[in-house]
């Protein structure tokens, strides 16, 4: 796959699954505008330095003016939406605070996104969104209710912004991963089968396809990626 010549916008671009994706565009030929939070993952983030990389602190994409400052002046080919967080809790355990808690920074956060990039693009791009196991098995999502209701949002909007941007030659997809193989999984989930879970520079690879110039009719998909789990 060739990104040689183009810009591509990745948020939450220095965790385990970003830095997977963000090292397959530059091998790529990509350049990058990479939105992080954390500051202790940034300085880790072992693209940091070169020349094809701009990385930007974004406290809050839910937040319209920090989306506007992290897309301000750029015409992107593609737009990879990563960040995102998960909470557990049932139902009856989880309050409005809570809800509204993932609600903002999976599906607000996304939907900004989109928004931002799909009005930067000029002739065509791309737009691959992450949505998760559970927006696509709801009864997965038992246990982990407001996340499972923020990562659906994500996938019904890859959809409908998909049918919306077609005409303007932007397509637009989503991965839906399983648990994925990383350090900080391994360590909260010591006693699971780490071989069936897909790793991150697979499901990387498939997002890469979806916002690559290759694929040129896949649209409104949200792609399982859950390896042998």
């Amino acid at each position: 796959m060739d990104f040689s010549g183009k810009h591509v916008v990745v948020t939450g671009g220095t965790g385990a699954l970003g830095t997977a994706v963000v090292g397959a565009l530059l091998s790529a030929g990509a350049s990058c505008t990479v939105s992080y939070m954390v500051e202790t993952e940034a300085q880790r983030f072992p693209y940091g330095r070169q020349a094809q990389i701009k990385l930007i602190k974004v406290t809050d994409l839910s937040d319209e003016s920090e989306v506007r400052k992290l897309y301000s002046g750029l015409t992107p080919w593609a737009s990879i939406q990563i960040a995102g967080g998960f909470a557990m809790g049932k139902v009856a355990e989880t309050d409005k605070a809570a809800l509204m808690g993932q609600l903002d920074t999976n599906l607000i956060a996304c939907f900004l996104c989109c928004r931002a990039a799909a009005n930067a693009m000029r002739g065509g791009g791309r737009i691959v969104n992450v949505a998760a196991r559970p927006a696509l098995e709801w009864r997965a999502g038992a246990g982990m209710a407001a996340y499972t209701v923020a990562k659906t949002g994500v996938a019904a909007l890859t959809v409908v912004l998909a049918e919306e941007v077609a005409k303007d030659g932007i397509l637009v997809n989503a991965v839906a991963p399983s648990i994925m193989d990383t350090a900080a999984n391994r360590a909260t989930m010591g006693k699971a089968d780490f071989d069936a879970w897909p790793k991150v520079q697979e499901v990387a690879a498939t997002i890469l396809f979806l916002a690559s110039p290759e694929n040129k009719v896949t649209r409104g998909a949200v792609v399982p990626v859950y390896g042998k789990s």
